[in-house]
């Protein structure tokens, strides 16, 4: 990752036109001969041609995929604020800027840590990358722990199980395998996967640290996959202290055991390691904690590189004098994966056109749209680009923590990550359409544009957790993710995408099936008219009663 301060203080201080002007005075912006053709042939109605206009800019190979951190990131976000100011919204960022600085952290193992097992006098070490794979604590770079153990099944608590009944874990470490059962839902299962959401359970009940234990029933990512991956760099959010952010930091996830590790952790338990991982090889098997003897000594260091980047933040204030005060988020994340190893072609350059320049462009085009129909919207609007999306969900997470409109005053997020519209498209998905109000506002928009909202295509990859609008819901508000359906050719469209594209360098503007231009502005049509709908409603949006999400995080109307 590259940590480039091209760009002063004074620079992101200019005003957007300007800025715009500076970037282009630069050198000239490569393009592609099938950009340059596109742009001699193409012969698009206006609002067809808008949208392709940002998507041939923040797409071209001078962007280099707009990695988060890049300075070609950081061209593209000037780009994003010069179109938010040219769309008539007020600068919502740092300072009076449209620009949010977002503080990330890279941070990667320094060495190999330490495990070991103290019982009457004997000590028991665990072998890296064979036993164990400790986990890097960005929030702490040199930490020792020494605690009892406690293992809590699958270290759940939800859903009519409670893997923690009969258990005291103040002041010790737990152990649990990971992943869900498969009779969870799936969107709920997937929330509880999570280790952080399983680091929270056990935080909320005095626990030092969280083990993930393998388990015996095949993963996507088994033990040995793990380790190979385990010096890689990952990110997080800064805080104020220069330390990375986690979301359990009196919890911290202490690493991965192995069969083989979880044997040595047990070794003399008074229910066998054995016994446990026979009962463990059937999905969804509950079972009774267990104190583990003796105590556990974990060692990590952590090093920690800054990188900064930022979220680009502009605000439509609303007209009514109440509702004004209440703020509707429309968001989708700018950055993509930048350069990576050649593809077939020997192209290296991963664009993100669909994944997520459509996105941002639906966004800038929303905001033209407002601007254009003279009557400003009842609640106000926030327009947000985030950044580190691809690593992590990391500039909308930053952006909840450090919000620049009032605590409390946000009640939606309808979110634009990644819509394909390589077909014309005869439905939509609105993932989380199913937990609020917001439901029947998206297929009231969707039946005005004549298409109907259809099921999740794509059911096994839980989209409904994995993208930015799910750290709005993790807040408490009310928020969906809008995508075109797999209706009529939509089916071999997504799954040519998701196969051919996605996260590929093919992901370009001249891929092949190509854009359908129209389909983009009728994607564009049926956002700006649930965020409308949404702006000038008597009533915000409110969870649905008794909604597992709602209840979850504490949203309006669940309880």
């Amino acid at each position: 990752m590259r940590q480039i301060h091209y760009w002063g203080v004074s620079m992101l201080r200019l005003t957007a036109p300007l800025a715009l002007a500076v970037v282009l005075a630069g050198p000239a912006l490569a393009q592609t001969a099938a950009e340059k053709n596109a742009v001699v042939n193409a012969e698009l109605p206006a609002d067809q041609a808008a949208l392709k206009s940002h998507i041939m800019f923040l797409a071209s190979d001078a962007m280099q995929g707009r990695e988060a951190g890049s300075h070609e990131f950081d061209i593209a976000a000037q780009y994003v604020a010069s179109q938010f100011y040219a769309a008539g919204l007020k600068p919502a960022g740092d300072d009076g800027a449209y620009l949010q600085k977002v503080p990330l952290v890279s941070y990667k193992l320094d060495g190999q840590g330490s495990m070991a097992i103290a019982r009457k006098g004997a000590t028991v070490s665990l072998v890296y990358g064979e036993d164990y794979i400790p986990g890097a604590n960005p929030a702490k770079p040199s930490y020792t722990l020494t605690a009892p153990v406690v293992f809590v099944g699958y270290g759940i608590v939800g859903l009519g199980r409670d893997d923690y009944r009969g258990a005291e874990v103040k002041g010790k470490v737990v152990a649990f395998f990971g992943g869900a059962p498969k009779s969870f839902p799936s969107e709920e299962g997937a929330h509880f996967s999570s280790p952080a959401a399983k680091g929270e359970i056990a935080m909320k009940r005095g626990a030092v640290g969280y083990i993930v234990l393998e388990s015996p029933i095949p993963t996507r990512r088994p033990f040995a996959a793990m380790a190979a991956l385990a010096s890689r760099p990952r990110f997080t959010w800064g805080e104020a202290d220069g330390t990375g952010h986690i979301a359990t930091p009196s919890t911290p996830g202490l690493g991965n055991l192995s069969l083989a590790g979880a044997a040595k952790l047990f070794e003399g338990a008074k229910t066998p390691w054995a016994t446990i991982r026979k009962q463990a090889e059937v999905d969804g098997a509950t079972f009774k904690p267990v104190a583990l003897p003796g105590t556990l000594t974990f060692t990590v260091k952590t090093a920690l590189t800054p990188v900064t980047s930022y979220n680009v933040v502009g605000l439509l204030p609303g007209s009514d004098p109440t509702l004004s005060k209440e703020v509707v988020v429309l968001s989708g994340h700018l950055d993509h994966i930048g350069v990576g190893r050649p593809d077939k072609n020997g192209d290296t350059i991963n664009n993100g056109a669909l994944d997520d320049a459509v996105g941002i462009a639906s966004l800038i085009e929303e905001a033209k749209r407002f601007k254009a129909a003279g009557t400003k919207p009842r609640r106000s609007i926030l327009f947000l680009a985030v950044t580190a999306e691809e690593k992590g969900l990391l500039g909308s997470d930053y952006y909840a923590h450090h919000l620049t409109v009032p605590k409390g005053s946000i009640v939606a997020d309808v979110n634009l990550d990644m819509p394909i519209i390589t077909y014309k498209f005869e439905d939509i998905v609105v993932y989380g359409a199913e937990h609020s109000t917001l439901g029947p506002i998206a297929a009231k928009a969707a039946a005005e544009i004549g298409v109907k909202m259809s099921d999740d295509p794509l059911p096994g990859e839980n989209i409904f957790v994995r993208s930015d609008h799910y750290n709005f819901v993790k807040q408490g508000v009310p928020s969906v993710f809008l995508w075109p359906g797999a209706g009529g050719p939509g089916r071999a469209a997504i799954d040519d995408f998701m196969k051919n594209h996605y996260h590929q360098p093919s992901d370009q503007i001249d891929q092949q099936p190509a854009i359908d231009w129209e389909s983009g502005v009728r994607f564009v049509d049926v956002n700006y008219r649930i965020a409308r709908a949404i702006a000038d409603g008597d009533q915000r949006p409110l969870w649905n009663k008794g909604d597992f999400f709602g209840l979850q995080f504490d949203g309006p109307g669940a309880k």
